[in-house]
């Protein structure tokens, strides 16, 4: 007897092909896009400014990457050496630009994806995006950026305070402040740029308020660039690192402790795999020492009258507050009810791996690590391409040709 022929409606819909959409048109964005294309699938990048590379278009004008030309390019496109060892802000724009023209990427400006769920057929990721879109696609890589919201701590008086207060992220230079006293909050490299550049800009009077003494490093010793050796130790166990930066700092950062920053009791590597990354010495060493950036105590909080309380019961009264208190992921309403995140906020995973419960989503550029977060970006753009070809094999859409 005939085996018969099963009817049309048992039959498994083919899977629809269908582009990786990669969230967010900075520097993670842009390489996992030119990796994809490179693999010959099909990426399409959603920005929702009007330009690439926006965050970096808004940092402060004095602002240097802290690591080298060399180890700062993304894949397929080395950075143009007339913009010098260490890049300017304006010349990390410029590369974005010419990158995204080159590799030829497919980006869409102006569309802000807002949350990210399964598609309904569970084949794929769903985006709703600005406009009432949605968006169906294979595979998501999120790259919205390691500081995508600015931070200000939850201090007492803050919302009466009748003084002028800004984020850092709202900062751009020091000529509005020649001949003023400031307050800068914070002493991660941002927070000690910006004391400096507030200094070189003629402010009166600048302190600097420190809760945790920071490591302290030199950018380049003898033509020898901090990047190389975090490279260089960034696999070795940390206790070891540890000890190594400890004996590096003795000959080569001067004691500040009487200038108000110890050298802290927690290594350096530790401090790293905790979240807070060395500052990089931009002209803080010298302005310390000779007086002209005043170590103070944390601030406990805001007062009337413009006053602020600091940590050890002083009382200052500024005539300008800026909070380098960093920033927040904020990917909760993107994707925080997909249990992907951490209790801080972070994505569980990172670069080629993707959460066990959410195959198919991928981020990157939410870590900072020792050896330079564009270089590890870099590194990981290839290795989400490799596994989007590799798993997406028969759903993901593939160029022409």
């Amino acid at each position: 007897m005939a085996e018969s022929t099963p009817p049309p409606h048992s039959c498994a819909p083919p899977t629809p092909d269908r582009p990786v959409y990669v969230i967010g048109g900075g520097p993670g964005g842009l390489s996992v896009a030119h990796a994809l294309r490179a693999r010959g699938v099909r990426a399409v990048v959603l920005e929702k400014s009007d330009r690439v590379g926006a965050s970096w278009r808004g940092h402060y004008d004095r602002l240097h990457l802290h690591t080298t030309r060399r180890l700062s390019a993304l894949p397929g496109l080395p950075i143009p050496r007339r913009f010098g060892r260490w890049v300017s802000r304006d010349n990390v724009v410029r590369y974005l630009e010419k990158y995204a023209e080159h590799h030829r990427l497919e980006i869409v400006t102006g569309v802000e994806v807002s949350r990210v769920e399964r598609a309904p057929d569970g084949t794929g990721w769903l985006l709703h995006a600005t406009g009432g879109r949605e968006l169906t696609g294979a595979a998501v890589v999120v790259a919205t950026g390691y500081n995508h919201t600015p931070r200000v701590p939850d201090w007492p008086g803050r919302d009466s305070y009748t003084g002028e207060f800004l984020h850092a992220g709202q900062y751009r230079n020091g000529k509005p402040y020649a001949g003023r006293d400031v307050l800068v909050v914070g002493v991660g490299n941002t927070g000690a740029e910006i004391a400096v550049d507030l200094v070189e800009s003629g402010a009166s009077r600048v302190r600097l308020a420190v809760r945790t003494a920071p490591h302290i490093v030199r950018r380049t010793t003898a033509g020898w660039a901090a990047q190389y050796s975090a490279v260089l130790v960034r696999r070795l166990p940390v206790g070891l690192v540890d000890r190594l930066s400890r004996v590096q700092a003795k000959v080569a950062v001067p004691d500040l402790s009487a200038y108000g920053l110890p050298r802290p009791d927690t290594g350096l590597y530790t401090r790293v795999r905790q979240g807070a990354i060395p500052v990089q010495d931009v002209g803080l060493i010298d302005a310390v020492r000779k007086g002209r950036v005043e170590i103070v105590a944390a601030v406990d909080g805001f007062e009337d009258g413009g006053k602020i309380a600091l940590a050890d019961g002083t009382r200052i009264s500024p005539d300008a507050v800026i909070a380098a208190t960093g920033y927040v992921r904020a990917l909760e309403g993107l994707v925080g009810h997909l249990d992907v995140l951490d209790a801080r906020g972070n994505p569980v995973v990172h670069g080629a791996r993707t959460p066990v419960n959410a195959p198919g989503l991928y981020f990157t550029g939410f870590t900072n690590p020792i050896s330079g977060n564009l270089r590890e970006m870099a590194l990981d753009a290839v290795r989400i391409a490799k596994a989007i070809a590799r798993d997406g094999a028969g759903r993901v859409a593939r160029l022409p040709g």
